[in-house]
């Protein structure tokens, strides 16, 4: 079994290396205590974005936001008061016309209900 040459001398390298043990020089131990030993108060502290900024810059910005919202009122819009397209075409889908009223007819909004008599 043939040993390469090159692999004894790094070995010898390495094991000098691992002998050595470094001492770091006074002046750096001072500068490290002196980091140590100094007041919190000097250190400056950054805030980061809140919870809104986060969450503008995921979606894209304000324009982002804007059409969002505004996809958002027309949404609610056109399920609110459907266009009449709107009815036929999903009459036409579900096969009975559906209407939902957000007012009851007899409710208190009738003249005669609030009236004295």
């Amino acid at each position: 079994m043939m040993t390469d040459p090159n692999d004894d001398m790094l070995d010898d390298i390495f094991a000098q290396a691992r002998a050595v043990t470094p001492d770091p020089s006074a002046d750096l131990m001072a500068r490290i205590l002196a980091d140590v030993v100094s007041p919190a108060s000097e250190a400056t502290l950054v805030a980061g974005p809140g919870l809104w900024a986060r969450l503008s810059g995921m979606l894209g910005g304000w324009p982002a936001l804007g059409s969002l919202l505004a996809a958002t009122v027309a949404g609610i819009w056109i399920g609110v008061a459907p266009p009449a397209t709107v009815e036929d075409f999903a009459a036409s889908l579900l096969g009975d016309a559906v209407t939902v009223s957000l007012f009851a007819q007899d409710g208190i909004f009738d003249l005669g209900d609030l009236a004295d008599g």
